[in-house]
C-alpha cells in the first residue's frame, strides 16, 4: 500500500510542534504587551516627562536686585544686563569635545567646568549650569557663531550689579559673591538656587532677602536642535527693593579721597539723630571685582597681604584712643567732685607715682593749669592726677555711660565691642591685680584701653546732644521697585548718659577752646564762620619711654608710629555734625587728623551755612 502525506505519526508531532509554537508565540507576545503595560501605563508619565523637557526648557528668569541710593536719590548701585554662559548635562553628547571647543572659543578652562557641572544639583539633568558669568560682546558673537557645534550651551541674559563709583562707599554697600553649598544646606536663603550671587557684607548681606526680589519662569519650546521656536508661558520676576541709604555722597567721597595713600578711617554723623553722612575706611576694595568672580591669588592679597582693605576699619578697627580718652576722665573727674573747675595741678612735664616717672607730651610741662586749660592743651599730667584720684573703675563705669567698651549697634555687622579695662577684668583675663601706674595710662587712654572710630564718633555726638546716645544707622529707606511702600527707619535711642548739663557745659567750653584758642591742639580743624569744637590724640603703638621717642622719632619704622586721632563736632552751640578721624601711624592727632576733620566740616557747612542740616 502507498504511503501518504497524512501519516497520524506525523500529525501527532507536527501538532505537538505547533502547539510549542504557539505557546512561545503567546508568551512573546504577552511580553511586548506587559512591556508595553510597563512602558506606557506604569512608567508614561516619566517618559512623557522626558519627552516634554526635550521639547520645552523652563528658564529660569532671576530678579534685578534693588537699587542703592544716597540720601539725596543719587544712585551708588545699579543693575545691568549680563550675558551668562551655561550648560545642559543632558544635552551634551560628547564631554571632551565640548570643554575644548569651549577652551578654543572663549577660553575656557576645562578643569573649570567640570568642576562646575560637578557641583551642579543632581537630578535636574535639564536645568542650565553657569560655566561663566558676563561674557563679552566678541565672545557672545563667537558662541551664537559656533552654536550648531556646541550642543548643549546656552547663553542666558541676567542682571549683573554695578557699582557705579567703584570703591566709594565700599565698607557700607559690601560685595556679592556666589552661595555656596553651606549657606543653601541653612535654610536662610530659599529663594536662591546654586550659582546665584548673594550679598557677603555690607547693606548687600544685611538687606539680601529683600534686595533679592523674587525670581521668575518662562515655559520656553525648542527644536531638536536646541533653537528656540516659543515662549508658551512667562512668569515676570519681581524686582528687589531699593535701598535709600543715610550716606551723603558728596561728604562720603570727599572722605575718601582725604584717606587716599593712607591707613585709617572717617566717620561722620548727625548728632540729633546717629544717622551715617559718611564712612571711610582705607584701603578699601572695588566691589564690581567679586561679580565675576575672584581669582585665588587675589584673594589671598585680599586677606593676607598686610593692607586688609575688607575690614571696616570704622567699625572693626580697635585703636587706643589716646587723648581723646580724656572727654571721658574729665566727665568723672567733675561727675564725681575730685575736681573742680578752678582747681590748679602743677605740670613740670612729668608725674611720679613709685620708682616709675610719667612723662607729659610737652617736655617742659605746662605749668599750673586748671580744668579749662588741661583739656585745650591736653595736659597729661594733669589727667594722671585725675586718673589717680578716680581710680580704674569708676573711670571705666563713665567710659561705659558714654558708649565705650560695647558694640554701637550698627546693624553692618563685623563690628567689635573695644576694650574698657577694670580691676575685675584683669584679674579674670591676667590673672594678677591692677597696678597704679596702669591707671595713670588709662587716664590719657593707652593701657589697656580700645576704642573703634564709630565709638569715638558716637562719644563726642553724646557730648554734645545733651547726653543721648544713639544706635548709629547708614539705611533710611527701604521698599518700593516690586517690594511695596517704603520703610522709613527712624533714630533708636540705645541709652542716656546722666551728667549734669553744668559738666557738659565746661566740657564743651574746654572742647571749643581745643580747636579755637592759639594754645589749642586742634586749631587746623577751624571752619570760618562756624564754631567747631573738638579734641585731639596721640596714641602710642609701641610702648618706649617719651625721651627715647621724641629723639628716636625718625628712626622709627612707619608701623611703630603712633596712631593719630580727632573728634569735633560743629557748630558746638548747637551741632549738626560729629566726626572721628583715625590714621594708623599718621603721628599727631593736630597734624594728620584735625586738617581732615576740617575739610569734611568746610564741605559739609560750605553750601548750607551753619544754620543748615543734611535733610
Amino acid at each position: 500500500m502507498r504511503r501518504t502525506d497524512f501519516d497520524p505519526v506525523s500529525l501527532e508531532i507536527f501538532y505537538r510542534q505547533l502547539q510549542r509554537a504557539t505557546l512561545v508565540v503567546l508568551a512573546v507576545f504577552a511580553l511586548l504587551v506587559l512591556r508595553l503595560w510597563f512602558l506606557q501605563i506604569v512608567n508614561g508619565w516619566n517618559y512623557r516627562a522626558q519627552s516634554e523637557n526635550n521639547r520645552i526648557h523652563l528658564q529660569d528668569i532671576p530678579p534685578f536686585r534693588g537699587l542703592i541710593f544716597d540720601r539725596h536719590g543719587r544712585m551708588l548701585v545699579d543693575n545691568r544686563p549680563a550675558y551668562d554662559l551655561c550648560l545642559i548635562p543632558e544635552e551634551i553628547q560628547d564631554r571632551r569635545a565640548l570643554f575644548a571647543r569651549l577652551k578654543r572659543l572663549v577660553g575656557l578652562d576645562p578643569a573649570l567646568v567640570k568642576e562646575r557641572l560637578r557641583e551642579a544639583p543632581r537630578g535636574y539633568p535639564f536645568r542650565p549650569v553657569r560655566v561663566k558669568r558676563g561674557l563679552s560682546r566678541d565672545d557672545l558673537a563667537v558662541i551664537e557663531t559656533h552654536r550648531f557645534n556646541l550642543p548643549g550651551v546656552t547663553i542666558r541674559v541676567a542682571p549683573q550689579r554695578v557699582y557705579l563709583y567703584g570703591a566709594l562707599a565700599a565698607h557700607v554697600l559690601g560685595y556679592l559673591g556666589e552661595i555656596s553649598d553651606k549657606e543653601l544646606r541653612s535654610g536662610e536663603y530659599p529663594e536662591n538656587r546654586p550659582g546665584d550671587l548673594i550679598g557677603k557684607s555690607g547693606v548687600e548681606l544685611r538687606w539680601n532677602r529683600q534686595l533679592n526680589g523674587i525670581r521668575g519662569g518662562a515655559q520656553v519650546e525648542v527644536d531638536a536642535a536646541g533653537r528656540r521656536l516659543r515662549t508658551i508661558s512667562r512668569v515676570p520676576p519681581t524686582p528687589g527693593a531699593n535701598l535709600y541709604l543715610t550716606l551723603d555722597f558728596r561728604l562720603q567721597r570727599l572722605a575718601e579721597r582725604l584717606l587716599e595713600g593712607k591707613r585709617g578711617a572717617v566717620v561722620a554723623m548727625d548728632p540729633r539723630s546717629g544717622e551715617i553722612l559718611a564712612m571711610a575706611s582705607s584701603p578699601a576694595f572695588d566691589p564690581n571685582r567679586f561679580i565675576k568672580g575672584i581669582d585665588k591669588k587675589s584673594w589671598e592679597r585680599m586677606v593676607r597681604g598686610g593692607s586688609f582693605p575688607l575690614q571696616n576699619r570704622a567699625t572693626a578697627g580697635q585703636y587706643p584712643p589716646g587723648s581723646v580718652f580724656k572727654i571721658v576722665v574729665a566727665v568723672a573727674a567733675l561727675e564725681e567732685g575730685v575736681v573742680t573747675p578752678e582747681e590748679k595741678i602743677v605740670c613740670h612735664g612729668s608725674y611720679t607715682l613709685g620708682n616709675r616717672v610719667y612723662r607729659c607730651w610737652k617736655k617742659w610741662g605746662h605749668g599750673a593749669v586748671d580744668f579749662h586749660r588741661a583739656v585745650v592743651e591736653s595736659c597729661d599730667v594733669y589727667f594722671y592726677e585725675l586718673g589717680k584720684r578716680l581710680g580704674v573703675d569708676r573711670i571705666a563705669r563713665y567710659a561705659r555711660m558714654l558708649g565705650l567698651g560695647s558694640k554701637t549697634g550698627l546693624d553692618l555687622g563685623g563690628e567689635r565691642p573695644g576694650l574698657i579695662p577694670t580691676t575685675r577684668w584683669k584679674r579674670k583675663r591676667w590673672g594678677t591685680p591692677w597696678q597704679g601706674g596702669e591707671t595713670l595710662s588709662t587716664a590719657i587712654g593707652q593701657s589697656f584701653v580700645l576704642a573703634t572710630p564709630i565709638q569715638a564718633a558716637n562719644l563726642i555726638a553724646t557730648i554734645f546732644n545733651g547726653g543721648n546716645l544713639y544706635v548709629p544707622q547708614v539705611t533710611r529707606w527701604l521698599g518700593g521697585g516690586g517690594r511695596g511702600a517704603l520703610q522709613e527707619f527712624r533714630p533708636v535711642k540705645r541709652g542716656k548718659a546722666h551728667i549734669s548739663p553744668k559738666t557738659l557745659a565746661l566740657l564743651r567750653e574746654a572742647l571749643t577752646g581745643v580747636v579755637n584758642e592759639p594754645r589749642g591742639t586742634g586749631s587746623r580743624a577751624r571752619v570760618e564762620g562756624v564754631t567747631v569744637a573738638g579734641k585731639t590724640g596721640t596714641a602710642q603703638v609701641v610702648a618706649m619711654e617719651r625721651e627715647k621717642v621724641r629723639g628716636e622719632k625718625e628712626k622709627l619704622p612707619p608701623e611703630f608710629n603712633d596712631h593719630a586721632w580727632f573728634v569735633a563736632a560743629a557748630p558746638a552751640e548747637n551741632p549738626l555734625l560729629a566726626v572721628a578721624v583715625l590714621i594708623e601711624n599718621g603721628g599727631h592727632g593736630g597734624s594728620a587728623a584735625a586738617p581732615i576733620a576740617g575739610s569734611l566740616m568746610r564741605a559739609f557747612f560750605g553750601s548750607r551755612g551753619p544754620e543748615g542740616a543734611a535733610n
